[in-house]
Parts: C-alpha cells; sequence; structure tokens
C-alpha cells in the first residue's frame, strides 16, 4: 500500500524592508511557506548604515525581552559579593569551603570583566554609529601590566572591591598579588604604548591597538649563579582580560611567486601565488578609561596552522610527530616576543611575525572601512595608522598592495591614500638599531612586497632627482634600498617615505634625529614633515595605582582627584613644601615604600637591607648604551673606597643600596655579560662584614611592570645615565620624579625637559653632551687616549679576580680600554663619582631632600600621556574625542 506524505512548500525568506520598522504580526498573513523576515545576528562587526537596518528589524516584542532583561554590572559591595559568590561557583566550580587567593583572584576578576565588557559593548556600538575617524595604534610591543587593579581604579569600584572581598575573608593586597603580568613587551616602547592605549581611552578617542599575542612572552628571567637564565613565560595560563574572536580570522600568506598580466584596458595586474597560509585569529582585550565609560579595545593577533591543528592521514599512516608539525610551525610565529635573530632562520622568523601582524591588522582596517561604503580617497579622513618604530613598516607597503593588487586602484592614487594615513614614530638615534632586512630574504618570504619596495623606491627617488638633479650621493643615502652584499631594505626609510608625519619623543631627540641619520629626508621633504612629541606617563598607573598613600596626600591638598585627569594641578602642592604635617607625612610615605620594597627584597634574595639608606635604583632594558656597566664600576669604586678607609672614618660615609633590574636580550651577549658582574659584585659586597649596611647591591631578578610598580615608589635616586644622545627619550625618569625620588643624570632624552620643569637644583646631571660625543670618539681612534685613573682601579680590581674569575668580566674591561670606548663610560666615570658625592651630601640634609622632592613632584605636570595624545590628536591624526552621553 502506497503512503501517502504530505508536500512541503519550499521555504522562501523575505528580505528585510530598510525602510521602516518590522511589527511582530502573529498569524497567517501570507501564503504558506514564505516566513516573515528573521533578524541574523552575526559575531562580528556591521557598519553604521547596516546597524540601524539590523535594529529595524528586530521585532519590537524581541527588542522589550532583550532589553528587559539587559544585564547590568554591580553597583554597590553587595552586588559585587553576589558576581564574585556567582564566579565561584559556577565559573570555578568551587565553594566557600575550598575558594584560595587565586579563585579569588579569578572570581573578582571576572565580576570586573563582566563589567568592563557591557561598557566595551557600548562604547564600540557608540563609535560605530559616530562613523568618525579612527585611530589604530601599531606596536609590537604592549607591556599593560596587571589589569586587575587597574581596571578597578579607572572605573572608581576599588573601595567597594576592598570591602567586598574583606567580608569575604580575603586582602585586596593579596588578591592582586595573584595576577600574572601580561607578558606582551619588554621596555619602554611597549609600556609608552600601554600609556597610550589607557589615555586614549581615559580621553574618549576612537581608537584600536594592535599586536601580537605572544604565547610565551620575551622570557621569563632567572638569575642562576649570577647568570641570566631564560624560560618560557607562562602567562595565559589563565588571563580573564582576553576574549578569542574564532570569527576574526585572517588567511596570512607567506613565499610562494608573483605572476603579471595585462588587462584588457592594458594595466598590469599583479598576483601573488602559492606558498603557504597561515591563519590569524583575534583575541580582544577591553582597555577602560579612567572616570569615563569609554573602553577602547586592544586587537592581539595568535597564529594558527590553516590547514588545521592535526593531520588525520599522517596520524594513522603512524607519522605521529609530523601530524602536528604544520601546527607547531605556525605558532612559532607568535610564540615569543624578539626570537634570537643572531641565526637567520631567526631573522626569518622577525620578518614573518611582523608581515604576519600587520598584515591580518590592516585586512581588519581595511573590511572595517569598506563596511562605510564611502570612495578610497575617503580613507586616511577615516583612519590614522600610528607606526609606533620601524617594526610595523611593512603595513606601508601591505596597505599598497591591497589598494593595487586587490581593489585596482592605480599605482599613485593607492600611494597617495598610503601616505596621508601614515605616521611614523622614531625611538632611536642609534644608526645601528634602525631595522635592515636583506633583499634575498625579502624575495624568498615576501616576492610582491619586495617588488613594491622597488616601485616606491623608483617613484620616490624620482621625485629626489628632480629636486636635486645634480646629487647622485644623495639618492645613495636615501634610498629604501642600501646598495650593500647582500642589499638590504632599510625600514626606517621606507617608514618616513610612507608616512605624512615623523616624530620623536623628546625636543634633543628630534633635534637630533633632523640633524644626524635623517638629515637628508629634511631636505627633501622640508622641516614641517618632522615633528617632536616628548612622551608622558599615565598618572593612574604611575601614581594612584602605584603609590596610593602619595596620590591621597596629593587629593587632600589639591581638593580632589582632577590631578588624575589633568597632571598640572599638581602644581597646587607646591603651597604645601614648608608646611610641617605635609613634609612628615610626605616622608613617611617614602619610608613605607622603601620597608615594603625591602621585605621583597629578603623574601626574593634572601639580603638583608636597610630602609634608612639611600636607595638607588636603575631598572631599565640591559644594554651599553643605558651604560649599567658604568653604573656597577662605580659601585666597585666605592666599595674600593670604603675597605681602604678605617671603621671610624666609614661612619661618616652615607650608607646605600644599589638596586639593578632589567632583562637582557637573549643573544646580546655583552648584556648578560653586565648581569652577571652586577650579581659577583653583590655576592662578595653583601657577605662583607666589614662593610655591613654601608653597601648593598640587589639584582632583582625578572623586572616587569608589577615590580616597577613597587621599586620606583621606594627609589630615593634613581640612574638614567645613558651616554648623551643615545637616548630618545626614556619614561622611567618620569615615574621615578613623580613618585618623589631624585634623578642623576646625562643630559639626554628627556631628561633635559625635566630638569627645564622641576629646576636644575633638584636633579643631579653630569657627564658631556651629545654635540661633544662625536668628537670624543674621533679621539678615542685617532687621537691619545687614557682610561679614567679611578676606572683603572676598578679594572684592577676585577681583574685581580676578586669577584671571582676575571675572564668572565674582560668583555666590558676590553670595550672601555682597548676598543675605543664608544658609550664614553671612561669620559664621564670622574664626574658620575664626583656627582654621588654631591648626591651623598645632599641626601644628609633630610630637611633639603624633601623639599627637592616636593618641589619636582609638584613640577611634573607636563610629562602625562594625556598630553602627548592630545598632540598627537590635533598635530597627527587629525581627531576629535568622543563625546559620551548617557546611555
Amino acid at each position: 500500500m502506497a503512503s501517502t506524505t504530505t508536500q512541503r512548500v519550499p521555504l522562501r525568506e523575505r528580505r528585510p524592508s530598510v525602510g521602516a520598522p518590522l511589527v511582530d504580526i502573529q498569524g497567517g498573513v501570507a501564503p504558506a511557506g514564505v516566513s516573515r523576515p528573521k533578524h541574523k545576528r552575526t559575531l562580528t562587526g556591521f557598519g553604521p548604515g547596516e546597524i540601524k537596518n539590523v535594529e529595524a528589524s528586530i521585532p519590537e516584542p524581541q527588542r522589550k525581552a532583550w532589553l528587559e532583561h539587559q544585564t547590568s554590572g554591580f553597583k554597590d559591595k553587595d552586588g559585587f559579593e553576589t558576581e564574585v559568590v556567582r564566579h565561584v561557583e559556577t565559573t570555578l566550580a568551587r565553594s566557600m569551603y575550598n575558594c584560595d587567593e587565586q579563585a579569588a583572584y579569578s572570581a573578582c576578576s571576572l565580576a570586573f570583566r563582566d563589567r568592563l565588557i557591557l561598557e566595551w559593548n557600548r562604547t564600540q556600538q557608540r563609535q560605530t554609529f559616530a562613523d568618525s575617524k579612527r585611530v589604530y595604534y601599531l606596536s609590537l610591543e604592549f607591556l599593560m601590566g596587571r589589569a586587575l587593579d587597574n581596571a578597578m581604579l579607572n572605573i572608581g569600584q576599588k573601595d567597594v572591591a576592598k570591602a567586598g572581598l574583606a567580608e569575604l575573608g580575603f586582602r585586596i593586597e593579596d588578591v592582586i598579588e595573584q595576577e600574572h603580568d601580561a607578558a606582551l613587551g619588554n621596555g619602554g616602547l611597549g609600556r609608552l604604548a600601554a600609556c597610550f592605549l589607557d589615555s586614549l581611552a581615559s580621553l574618549n578617542y576612537s581608537a584600536w591597538g594592535y599586536g601580537l599575542r605572544y604565547r610565551y612572552g620575551i622570557f621569563k628571567q632567572e638569575i642562576i649563579d649570577g647568570y641570566q637564565v631564560e624560560v618560557p613565560d607562562y602567562w595565559l595560563d589563565f588571563n580573564p582580560w582576553e576574549f578569542p574572536r574564532h570569527d576574526v580570522t585572517v588567511d596570512i600568506q607567506f613565499y610562494g611567486h608573483v605572476t603579471k598580466r595585462t588587462d584588457d584596458n592594458g594595466k598590469t595586474i599583479a598576483t601573488w601565488e602559492g606558498g603557504e597560509i597561515v591563519k590569524a585569529v583575534a583575541y580582544d582585550v577591553p582597555i577602560p578609561g579612567y572616570a569615563t565609560p569609554s573602553t577602547n579595545n586592544l586587537r592581539l593577533w595568535s597564529s594558527k596552522a590553516a590547514s588545521g591543528e592535526f593531520d588525520f592521514q599522517k596520524f594513522n599512516s603512524g607519522d605521529y610527530e609530523n601530524s602536528v608539525a604544520d601546527q607547531q610551525r605556525a605558532e612559532t610565529i607568535s610564540a615569543v616576543l624578539y626570537p634570537n635573530d643572531n641565526l637567520d632562520r631567526g631573522k626569518e622568523l622577525r620578518l614573518k611575525q611582523q608581515y604576519f601582524w600587520v598584515a591580518a591588522s590592516l585586512y581588519d582596517i581595511v573590511r572595517r572601512f569598506k563596511k562605510s561604503k564611502r570612495a578610497w580617497k575617503e580613507f586616511p579622513d577615516q583612519v590614522a595608522i600610528q607606526l609606533n618604530d620601524t617594526h610595523p613598516t611593512l603595513a606601508v607597503v601591505e596597505l599598497q598592495r591591497i589598494l593595487v593588487d586587490l581593489e585596482g586602484l592605480d599605482w599613485e592614487e593607492a600611494w597617495n591614500i598610503v601616505t596621508n594615513t601614515f605616521g611614523y614614530t622614531n625611538h632611536t638615534v642609534l644608526p645601528e638599531a634602525l631595522e635592515k632586512w636583506s633583499v634575498p630574504l625579502f624575495q624568498h618570504l615576501l616576492p610582491r612586497h619586495l617588488q613594491l619596495i622597488y616601485d616606491i623606491n623608483l617613484f620616490f627617488l624620482q621625485s629626489v632627482e628632480r629636486k636635486f638633479p645634480k646629487d647622485r650621493e644623495m639618492l645613495a643615502r636615501v634610498s629604501i634600498i642600501e646598495e650593500s652584499q647582500p642589499k638590504m631594505v632599510r625600514m626606517a626609510h621606507l617608514a618616513i617615505v610612507g608616512s605624512h608625519k615623523v616624530n620623536g619623543v623628546a625636543e634633543l631627540h628630534s633635534d637630533l634625529i633632523k640633524t644626524t641619520i635623517f638629515k637628508d629626508f629634511v631636505e627633501v621633504f622640508g622641516p614641517d614633515k618632522f615633528t617632536n612629541v616628548t612622551n608622558g606617563i599615565t598618572p593612574r598607573r604611575w601614581l594612584h595605582q602605584a603609590n596610593p598613600r602619595l596620590s591621597e596626600l596629593i587629593s587632600s591638598k589639591t581638593g580632589s582627584q582632577n590631578f588624575l585627569k589633568d597632571l598640572t594641578e599638581l602644581a597646587k602642592i607646591e603651597h604645601y613644601k614648608d608646611n610641617k604635617e605635609f613634609r612628615k607625612e610626605w616622608a613617611e610615605i617614602k619610608y613605607a615604600n622603601k620597608v615594603r620594597l625591602a621585605k621583597h627584597i629578603k623574601k626574593t634574595t634572601g639580603v638583608d637591607v636597610n630602609p634608612s639608606a639611600l636607595f638607588d635604583v636603575q631598572v631599565k632594558r640591559i644594554h651599553e648604551y643605558k651604560r649599567q656597566q658604568m653604573n656597577i664600576f662605580g659601585v666597585i669604586h666605592r666599595y674600593l673606597t670604603l675597605k681602604s678607609l678605617s671603621p671610624e672614618e666609614r661612619k661618616k660615609f652615607q650608607p646605600r643600596v644599589s638596586i639593578f633590574g632589567g632583562k637582557a636580550a637573549p643573544g646580546y651577549w655583552m648584556a648578560k655579560q653586565i648581569i652577571h658582574l652586577i650579581n659577583a659584585v653583590g655576592a662578595v659586597v653583601n657577605n662583607d662584614k666589614d662593610i655591613g649596611d654601608l653597601l648593598k647591591v640587589i639584582f632583582l631578578e625578572d623586572y616587569n611592570v608589577s615590580k616597577a610598580e613597587m621599586i620606583i615608589p621606594a627609589s630615593d635616586l634613581s640612574e638614567h645615565i645613558s651616554t648623551a644622545g643615545t637616548e630618545a627619550s626614556g619614561t622611567s625618569n618620569m615615574k621615578f620624579v613623580l613618585n618623589g625620588g631624585l634623578i642623576i643624570g646625562t643630559c639626554d632624552g628627556a631628561n633635559i625637559e625635566i630638569t627645564r620643569e622641576i629646576g636644575e637644583q633638584n636633579i643631579f646631571l653630569f657627564g658631556n653632551l651629545a654635540e661633544d660625543v662625536e668628537d670624543i670618539r674621533h679621539n678615542h681612534t685617532y687621537g691619545s687616549y687614557t682610561v679614567d685613573p679611578d676606572l683603572v682601579k676598578v679594572f684592577e680590581a676585577i681583574e685581580k679576580g676578586t669577584f671571582g674569575e676575571p675572564n668572565d668580566f674582560m668583555g666590558m674591561i676590553s670595550a672601555v680600554r682597548d676598543h675605543g670606548d664608544f658609550y664614553l663610560v671612561s669620559d664621564d666615570f670622574h664626574s658620575y663619582i664626583e656627582t654621588q658625592e654631591l648626591v651623598d651630601k645632599a641626601y644628609r640634609d633630610q630637611e633639603g631632600w624633601i623639599t627637592k622632592s616636593i618641589e619636582s613632584v609638584a613640577r611634573m605636570g607636563f610629562f602625562s600621556s594625556d598630553r602627548c595624545i592630545n598632540e598627537y590628536a590635533e598635530g597627527i591624526w587629525n581627531i576629535e574625542p568622543l563625546s559620551v552621553k548617557d546611555q
């Protein structure tokens, strides 16, 4: 018997109306099989036009239900406690019986994250609706530090969290301590980027950061037998502050070859074919502004194999290792910040890393622009891209490739768009620090980009030749391609040619780049292309978060916490510099911070230090130009002087604790030798009973943002002693002064502007000036050169084996004595020692020292990253803040 089946009408879906909102009509009002329009939710962004259409297509009952049940973050202590307990019990699957401090941190972070996300979503919607110009900040490093404390302070709910956690049985300090620093950077470059993100959000600018999600950071530093040992930094074991966007992926191409053909209109079409594809996956990190609902986005890219994680065919045939080989090869791209490039494979990985990051970011930026349906010529009116140093310079070439190869624009039209979009921040005057990549490596890894670089170079050099027809040497000097063996691509030259503005980061630095490394480009483009934006720091993290008692004292005198948004309000505290109670509390806060650091030193190194001693601090990336070697030579000189005195004479000496911290690049042998010497000196000095508390030498391992927040408020004196003309700006100098520490430093970087602001009487300057450095180096090579007598004694002590095997440290001695002393350690040593004696004398006069400290902090208003961002916005990006209306 044949069965009867009901024939179904094919389902057709009506297209949403774009003219009027739809209502939810109940019952049959259309032919069978024609549904009412459905709102299709997508995982990622709409353009401003689309979002209005989508909103109109959501039926009223759905919209009402959605709004009725919309979540809102906690607003008081009870709400906070409810959220924490909920996350402990449901997200972490624990209870009050087994909730330890790590679980409390996790639950507390998730409670704050939930609140952040609501503002984050609203901010993105607000920016999309406004459809105004956005800034995209490209930086290979974002040294963010801990996120929980920052979120608590910026949202203004730290007191609520403190009280709530206390009721639940936890100290807020212990909970905050559980967080692992985000390992996304190494030095000042990354910390500046982080300060800028904080300021962009706090000032309500529409901005995104783009970086890489390093699986193991740069490395975790351990000190074993005095040597730096690099181990992976497993910071991603639990990270509640990131959101994987598995729907936002980009296929990134490497290797392959380029084919060219001519289309029907006679236009040459280039196609990049073959090679290898790696998938970029987006991870988003919310960046909350201070005292504003604005919450911007930092998008980090992680690398995955395009073919998938696992090859079943290889596995089934017994080739177990190679079944995951594609994934392992792909993941190395975003595994480590600054892979060791002493080897050719390391160089290739670094270039691969840079292209992977900028290609994914450009894809994202272009995708967002195309949703606006604007003409391409409007791209620079909607998009400003800032290159933080030369690492993201390939973005210039990639945007040109997208516009010419994929979007079909004419070459010159595309190049005009590119050059009006990019700005380039230079961070070094050291020629050897300017990135170069070999042409053969480019040809192998990025063949199409090499062709475009040659096209850009030809276009540029033709314009130079028209301007300077008889100067062939000028062409060679400014060319993007260096005619060496092998030929090299000069990334700084490419960044200058591809940007509409180039800025230095301190007045001296900006003057130096215009008169030295980029002198020819000033002639070619004129001086207006080059500008200065002196670096700054965010007072939210570096005063309010790092030194809460000092922040509280300042706000009690300024009348509010407005100084955290307008740092110039610090000037008000100078009226209290002679107030006895104010001075007393100022000194007590500094002493309490020193006690806290002394406990940390005891806990981590086992060395007892006296908080009443002068804390002399140099914490920064280890590099010869930063001259940690001169500091430790000075410490040895001090030790030898103390040893030569009688016990009675020693009592007149100012006790001092010399504190060092910082990482050396894995392939930087000399920097590692400096770390070894510091630890070797410490091992001798700290165990010398004749010296006792008169001198201690401490190296704090694995220096990071969290440790900086403990060290900086405790410093009496900080060392910023780079060879004049080598430090672009420095920002740690600003952090130390903002926390009431004084500086010993050279006339270099921002030290000069700090001196101008706080007064010469409040800083200890020494050493040769930048304009004399080249003449001194020339004299080292071609004239007479003798090592400073005091430094000779230091070298003799090292060579005698006072601090262990002398051969371990001969590289440092040789660099000064036999190889031209490039960083002028000997030339500045006498001045350095004399200035340190002035420091001792000034510190003994504690009343005078406190006056210097108060005056310095009061006059630091200029050095806010908010001021920097406003200067970038006005002079380079041409953007306005987005007004924040109550939602």
